[in-house]
């Protein structure tokens, strides 16, 4: 269950299906982030893909007859529309013609009749459909999913498609679940099932041997975490995409003084970077002393590099060179992300902002979090963004607490005037009337295993106070393994695919409203001790871009569990 490995392999066969021979290759805007995600432009000229061009954008007349040109695009209609007129005055030789998702019989026709020339060589779909960010880890690019907490109608075409083009990569046709009581997850759900179903012969796959469990789709809804997305990380992606923002596995760095011109942009993929791959969810402090480790290794060579005195030392020189400077760039590259990474933790003093936060998650005590928070917000050395989301875990946590001071917190806030209204939109999209499951170890003696389970956490201590926390996917997850039964909280749509007792082998996640980093390492804790389980999102979030979310699903929502902080609406429709 590799999903980079899915999305090479499609490429792959796209490239040898067209022959030898110079290609170029068409595509729309969606299609070429989930190529660049997955391949270099170097790896693509090594497979005679000279050329790169977006079908939607104005392109030059010009006639290249001896050209080959793959297209790649995603079936929406204005990607056929656009197409048909291409086939209508062909540019080039030959087209071999692959889609991205299922296309429909009409659009094939529709096609067929606009190439008169008779220049389409071939129309395949290939299921290529959604990033593919890390083996485990998929994200469709939809920042905003819901208006008014309701689907979004694109963005929830958009998250079928990319699920069953999942699927599809993996050859599984799964029982689907989708947690109880979300309107948004149970939507999914259900239309996920009427495509698996309209496209039977599609899911055709092998039987689970020796009466296995059939793998399992879990839809969740990110309204049940709204903590782990606000937390500062402290590994090494996340801690990037939460202070610098990864993109695309992109990383722009041209805002930051003093970076190389080379660096201005750098590619963050596990698969093209092996340091970056193998490094990728240790710790702040571990990235530090393996870059020095690397550091020293790399002056080791560098020194032994300078003593070119016979003809043998050239050769191996020469030998060695690709490998040097391959080095030399990994090196500098991480040194100027780790730089700034450390200069930004100081500058907004990220430790003590931090530790709060993850004592805030993981412990209830009330009266002496509350001061701390008060000191901490009023400190002009701490920036407002991070004391808003000081406020807003607090908010989150103390929510029906007797002694609740939200009003107070918001009001230190107001005079270092930031941005208020994100509190109330907060607890509107995620408080606790919408919230299943615990976040906050309340522990409820009722639950003896979920009790034993915080005690044993707590004599073994924790490893580190700054990744206290562990996010509510990865206790799902354990039930899930452990055969926990999973009914009342995550009712099946196809039931007739449950009459099994044991735990499914495969378990794809999709969370609506966007994932997290956080929630990747734990899926890729889970895979180490041999589970198999995919994780994918509308988006990956960091704390702002899920702020960002919050405010746009509940835009022009009637605001109705947050009538203490009416004064910091956002707009007259709250009221």
């Amino acid at each position: 269950m590799n999903l980079v490995t899915g999305i090479k392999l499609y490429i792959e066969k796209m490239c040898s299906e067209s022959g030898p021979g110079m290609k170029n290759m068409l595509l729309d805007r969606e299609t070429t982030s989930i190529i660049s995600v997955a391949f270099s432009q170097s790896e693509m000229l090594q497979r005679e893909v000279y050329l790169f061009e977006r079908l939607d954008s104005g392109r030059s007349n010009e006639r290249m007859k001896y050209l080959k040109c793959i297209v790649f695009i995603r079936p929406t209609k204005e990607n056929i529309q656009l197409l048909a007129n291409e086939l209508r005055t062909p540019k080039y030789g030959s087209y071999y013609i692959y889609f991205s998702n299922i296309i429909p019989r009409t659009d094939i026709k529709f096609l067929a009749e606009c190439d008169e020339s008779e220049s389409v060589r071939e129309v395949k779909e290939f299921y290529a459909d959604y990033l593919s960010v890390n083996p485990n880890l998929f994200s469709l690019n939809v920042s905003k999913s819901m208006q008014r907490l309701n689907w979004l109608p694109e963005a929830l075409t958009r998250s079928v498609q990319g699920i069953v083009g999942v699927l599809l990569t993996l050859k599984l046709n799964p029982v689907i679940r989708y947690r109880a009581g979300s309107s948004v997850a149970q939507n999914l759900a259900k239309q996920i099932y009427e495509q698996i179903s309209k496209e039977s012969a599609l899911f055709e796959f092998r039987q689970q041997e020796n009466g296995a469990a059939p793998p399992l789709l879990l839809i969740l809804d990110r309204r049940d975490d709204p903590v782990t997305p606000l937390l500062h990380q402290w590994t090494y992606q996340a801690m990037v995409h939460e202070l610098l923002a990864i993109r695309n596995n992109r990383l722009d760095l041209s805002n930051v003084q003093g970076i190389p011109k080379d660096f201005k942009e750098l590619v963050l993929s596990g698969d093209q970077d092996e340091f970056y791959g193998k490094n990728m969810y240790a710790n702040f402090g571990e990235i530090g002393s393996t870059i020095k480790n690397l550091m020293e290794e790399f002056q080791r060579k560098a020194k032994d590099h300078k003593k070119v005195e016979s003809i043998a030392d050239m050769k191996n020189f020469i030998e060695s060179y690709p490998q040097f400077k391959k080095m030399s760039g990994t090196v500098q590259k991480h040194l100027c992300i780790m730089g700034e990474l450390s200069n930004l933790t100081s500058k907004r003093n990220l430790f003590e902002v931090s530790e709060l936060e993850q004592e805030i998650a993981c412990k209830a005590e009330h009266s002496a979090q509350l001061q701390r928070i008060k000191k901490i917000i009023a400190d002009e050395r701490i920036n407002v963004d991070d004391a808003i989301k000081l406020v807003a875990l607090y908010a989150l946590r103390y929510e029906r607490h007797a002694n609740c001071d939200t009003s107070g917190l918001l009001q230190i806030m107001k005079m270092r005037s930031a941005q208020t209204h994100i509190i109330p939109s907060l607890i509107e999209y995620a408080g606790t009337h919408v919230r299943q499951g615990e976040i906050f170890s309340l522990v409820r003696i009722t639950d003896a295993v979920k009790l034993t389970r915080n005690l044993i956490k707590g004599l073994k201590g924790v490893e580190n106070v700054f990744t206290q926390h562990t996010p509510l996917l990865k206790e799902t997850l354990e039930d899930i393994f452990k055969g926990r039964d999973l009914d009342p909280l995550y009712p099946a749509i196809n039931s007739e695919l449950v009459p099994f007792r044991r735990p499914p082998q495969e378990v794809i996640v999709f969370m609506v409203g966007g994932t997290t980093y956080e929630e990747a390492l734990a899926v890729h804790q889970l895979n180490n001790n041999g589970y198999r389980v995919i994780l994918g999102g509308t988006t990956i979030h960091n704390s702002q871009s899920f702020i960002e979310e919050v405010l746009a699903a509940t835009e022009g929502l009637q605001f109705k569990h947050t009538k203490s902080m009416m004064k910091y609406y956002a707009s007259p429709e709250n009221f």
